[in-house]
């Protein structure tokens, strides 16, 4: 067993490594805002600034490197998509290499060319209208779409946290009930019935939130090859790209909780107590220790599911496990965090406030949690071997 990665792995490792460093990193003052009051702070990078960062993803190979090549990505495999998100999740600028949600996997031909190709080539946005106002559940919906001849007439309201108004040439995604049970329609902006309203994107102190956008449908009217998949069947879209999608969401937790752990170690070189550095505190030393052994061993862990990934192997029971170790882990350490800067790290205008935030946000999805465990203690009870 060998767990030395590949040089050409290492090599795509260090040109993410590179790029977050070089290119994004520097993108955070201007981010977390440089006035006293923090009047200019803002959620997300500035259009022109996101195109120029895409182009030169382009230019160096990083581009949608987690979508497969049939369907226009570079297909590279699992642990190379774990290894670059990984090192993305480290900063907190909201830029990606051209992620798609799997849900769009499952278009057609002639859907493919008028709205994942856009997607993967930031021509246009996909906005994520899952959820309704006031619910917790997707499968708990009142959005409806009725049979009108040949064609869907959808009535309620969506929530979401998509740029979709201020994205330019963008399109919905939405869940609704139809005669068949719950299907998916792919909505254009600006199509008849479908307003939008909220803000989705706050500045100032309230930069590190994100209310979502509202998504009202009014007698919208969908073509029938705006249904994305079988109709009845939205909740199978992307189910076979789930655990991978599982595994690489827990290399981003590997990678936030590295970009925690360094900011603690430098505020424990320089942050003075009593005439001495934090560092020399052994409470502060047992954290540091801590939060680097948890990183590690959830590293460990999210590799080997993405290596058996990459061989073909089943992961479903692997990519939950991967979930909860690496949440658990990352809620330890934001913890572990506040602990070594001793309440500050929460206060706005700093990097690792944002990534608590995050942090807290991950370990939240009690669900996918939830779903881990039991799937674990089943597999436990049933006798197969852990």
């Amino acid at each position: 067993m060998d767990f030395e990665l590949p040089e050409e792995l290492k090599m795509v490792q260090g040109l993410a490594r590179d790029f977050v460093n070089e290119r994004l990193r520097p993108l955070e003052r201007d981010l977390l805002g440089r006035a006293a009051d923090l009047s200019d702070a803002r959620a997300g990078l500035p259009p022109e600034v996101e195109a120029d960062l895409a182009a030169r993803a382009r230019e160096v190979g990083l581009w949608a490197i987690g979508v497969p090549e049939e369907l226009g990505g570079a297909g590279l495999g699992v642990l190379v998509d774990c290894l670059v998100e990984e090192e993305l999740a480290r900063t907190v600028a909201p830029f990606d290499f051209g992620n798609v949600s799997p849900i769009l996997f499952e278009c057609n031909g002639p859907q493919r060319q008028k709205y994942l190709l856009p997607v993967l080539e930031r021509r246009r946005w996909a906005c994520l209208a899952l959820l309704e106002p006031g619910k917790k559940d997707i499968t708990d919906m009142e959005c409806a779409a009725m049979k009108v001849q040949d064609h869907n007439v959808i009535d309620g309201r969506k929530i979401s946290l998509g740029r979709g108004h201020a994205g330019g040439d963008w399109f919905a995604v939405v869940f609704a009930r139809a005669g068949e049970g719950p299907t998916c329609f792919l909505v254009d902006g600006g199509t008849p019935g479908l307003s939008v309203s909220g803000d989705g994107e706050k500045t100032g102190w309230q930069a590190q939130a994100r209310s979502p956008l509202l998504l009202s449908f009014e007698g919208c009217r969908v073509e029938p090859e705006n249904v994305l998949g079988e109709e009845g069947r939205a909740f199978h879209l992307g189910q076979k790209w789930l655990p991978a999608r599982r595994i690489v969401r827990g290399a981003r937790c590997v990678g936030m909780a590295r970009r925690l752990l360094e900011e603690a170690a430098a505020h424990a070189q320089t942050w003075q107590s009593f005439g001495q550095p934090l560092s020399v505190r052994p409470d502060i030393r047992r954290a540091l220790a801590d939060m680097a052994a948890s990183i590690h061993a959830a590293r460990l862990v999210v590799y080997e599911a993405a290596c058996r990934a990459d061989a073909g192997k089943p992961v479903r029971r692997e990519s939950v496990t991967v979930k909860l170790v690496a949440t658990q882990m990352l809620d330890r350490v934001a913890d572990a965090v506040s602990h070594v800067f001793n309440g500050p790290a929460h206060r706005p205008g700093l990097a690792v406030e944002r990534l608590c935030r995050d942090a807290a946000a991950a370990g939240a999805e009690e669900s996918g949690l939830k779903l881990g465990q039991e799937l674990i203690v089943r597999d436990l009870l049933n006798g197969v071997n852990i």
